[in-house]
């Protein structure tokens, strides 16, 4: 056989090509069967129903993107791990697999990231919740939910904002003139950048969300990460289904609130998703000790929710005039020090820290590229409702992303080489 020759990149290509020699893509399993899974519960049709009156039909401007499409691209988000909508345009118009997944022929143009942008801002808030809540209803349909037992955690997302940009919330004074500002009253003229880093350091409080705020991102809040950095972030909440591991609900809230208080709305968000599952809806709520209070007991009780919160040391408590507080916290107590509730506390852990390492971690979106609240919760919701799909995925492939797919065809294929090598293992001529 002859050695080929790579050919030169420069030569003139032909004006016309025969559509039978045109390399066909070899297709993708996962995406395809993903694609089934879509065309069996009319995802386009009903997308299209929904998103109508967004739309009006004009001779003029770019050419919109049907909301399948839309909503297609986003799934390709997670699934591909990429944290941007330019990073997603990029994918789509270089893999031959992706755009059969969203319906292009080769001779169509892919949508640019700006594109996407102005679909995401024209499309409404709501309007994502209720793909998101849709996607629910599949799982439910195949069995996968029940919606009685649910786990709640948070984890914090950095914001598109950087610290240094900050300004005041009264004069939107910059923190750079702010300090030199103190410094001129404690009789320095003309600071330099080292003295005012030395004068920063020595001051305490000085990162207040009460007195500073970002100008390109208003709905950011000053905290500290789980790696020990300070910067501005957003808080996003996961209520998680303890018989499958599902998302029903997501909330972003502001960093700097407590558990105690962003758990009631996400609770709430649950509830009216399980209550569509079973009637009773959310019974059991599971949580760490960030979540356990008095007041937050009572109002579970009150709302027909038994508790599993670990309580954190505070010393004696004095329950003067705190009877039906301290009745709840020594049910709490009782129940989660219980055999049952020490299990509840193992299979929590599992199960919202798989939610937060496919969401931000593998799907890439620790470190949001959005600004605003909606705009994140937009994309949040989407995220959401591709790591529901990938659960049926996983059911009916074993895999519920196209990377873990491939590897496991590769196991597959190792252990069918290992197997035939066993059987046909050439036997020694001689003993």
């Amino acid at each position: 056989m002859a050695m080929g020759t790579r050919k030169r990149r420069e030569r003139q290509e032909e004006l016309w090509i025969v559509s039978r020699d045109i390399v066909q893509s070899p297709g993708n399993v996962f995406y395809d069967r993903l694609t089934a899974i879509l065309d069996q519960h009319q995802f386009d049709r009903k997308l299209e129903a929904l998103c109508r009156k967004f739309y009006k039909k004009s001779r003029y401007g770019r050419p919109s993107m049907a909301p399948g499409t839309y909503f297609r691209a986003l799934l390709i988000g997670y699934f591909e791990g990429l944290d941007s909508e330019r990073g997603i345009a990029w994918r789509i118009a270089d893999s031959l697999s992706l755009r059969r997944f969203l319906g292009f022929a080769l001779d169509e143009q892919t949508p640019d990231h700006s594109t996407l942008s102005r679909t995401r801002r024209l499309y409404w808030l709501e309007t994502h919740k209720a793909v998101f809540k849709w996607v629910i209803r599949i799982l439910t349909a195949e069995g996968l939910i029940q919606g009685r037992t649910i786990s709640i955690d948070a984890t914090t997302l950095e914001a598109n904002a950087a610290m240094k940009s900050i300004v005041r919330r009264d004069n939107e004074q910059t923190y750079n003139e702010y300090l030199k500002g103190l410094a001129k009253e404690a009789g320095i003229e003309n600071p330099s950048r080292e003295e005012l880093a030395r004068m920063d350091r020595k001051r305490k409080k000085k990162g207040s969300n009460q007195e500073w705020k970002s100008p390109v991102d208003p709905d950011a809040r000053i905290t500290r990460m789980k790696d020990g950095r300070t910067h501005l972030a957003h808080k996003a909440e996961h209520a998680v289904d303890f018989s499958s591991g599902a998302l029903l609900a997501i909330t972003l809230e502001p960093a700097n609130e407590g558990d105690t208080k962003t758990v009631h709305k996400t609770l709430a968000e649950a509830q009216a998703v399980a209550r569509e599952i079973r009637p009773a809806g959310v019974e059991e709520l599971v949580a760490d000790k960030g979540y356990h209070s008095g007041e937050v007991l009572k109002t579970l009780h009150a709302g027909g929710v038994r508790t599993y919160l670990p309580e954190p040391a505070r010393g004696k408590r004095n329950w003067k005039g705190k009877a039906d507080e301290q009745q709840r916290t020594y049910e709490n107590r009782r129940r989660v020090r219980g055999a049952r509730g020490r299990r509840l506390q193992k299979v929590r852990s599992e199960l919202t820290e798989r939610t937060f390492a496919h969401m931000y971690e593998t799907g890439a979106m620790r470190r949001v590229h959005l600004r605003g609240r909606e705009n994140i919760l937009k994309r949040l919701l989407v995220h959401g409702a591709a790591f529901n799909l990938s659960l049926i995925l996983r059911k009916l492939l074993g895999a519920g992303k196209p990377r873990a797919f491939q590897s496991l065809t590769g196991q597959l294929f190792t252990a069918l080489q290992d197997a035939w090598t066993g059987i046909f293992k050439p036997q020694p001529l001689f003993c």
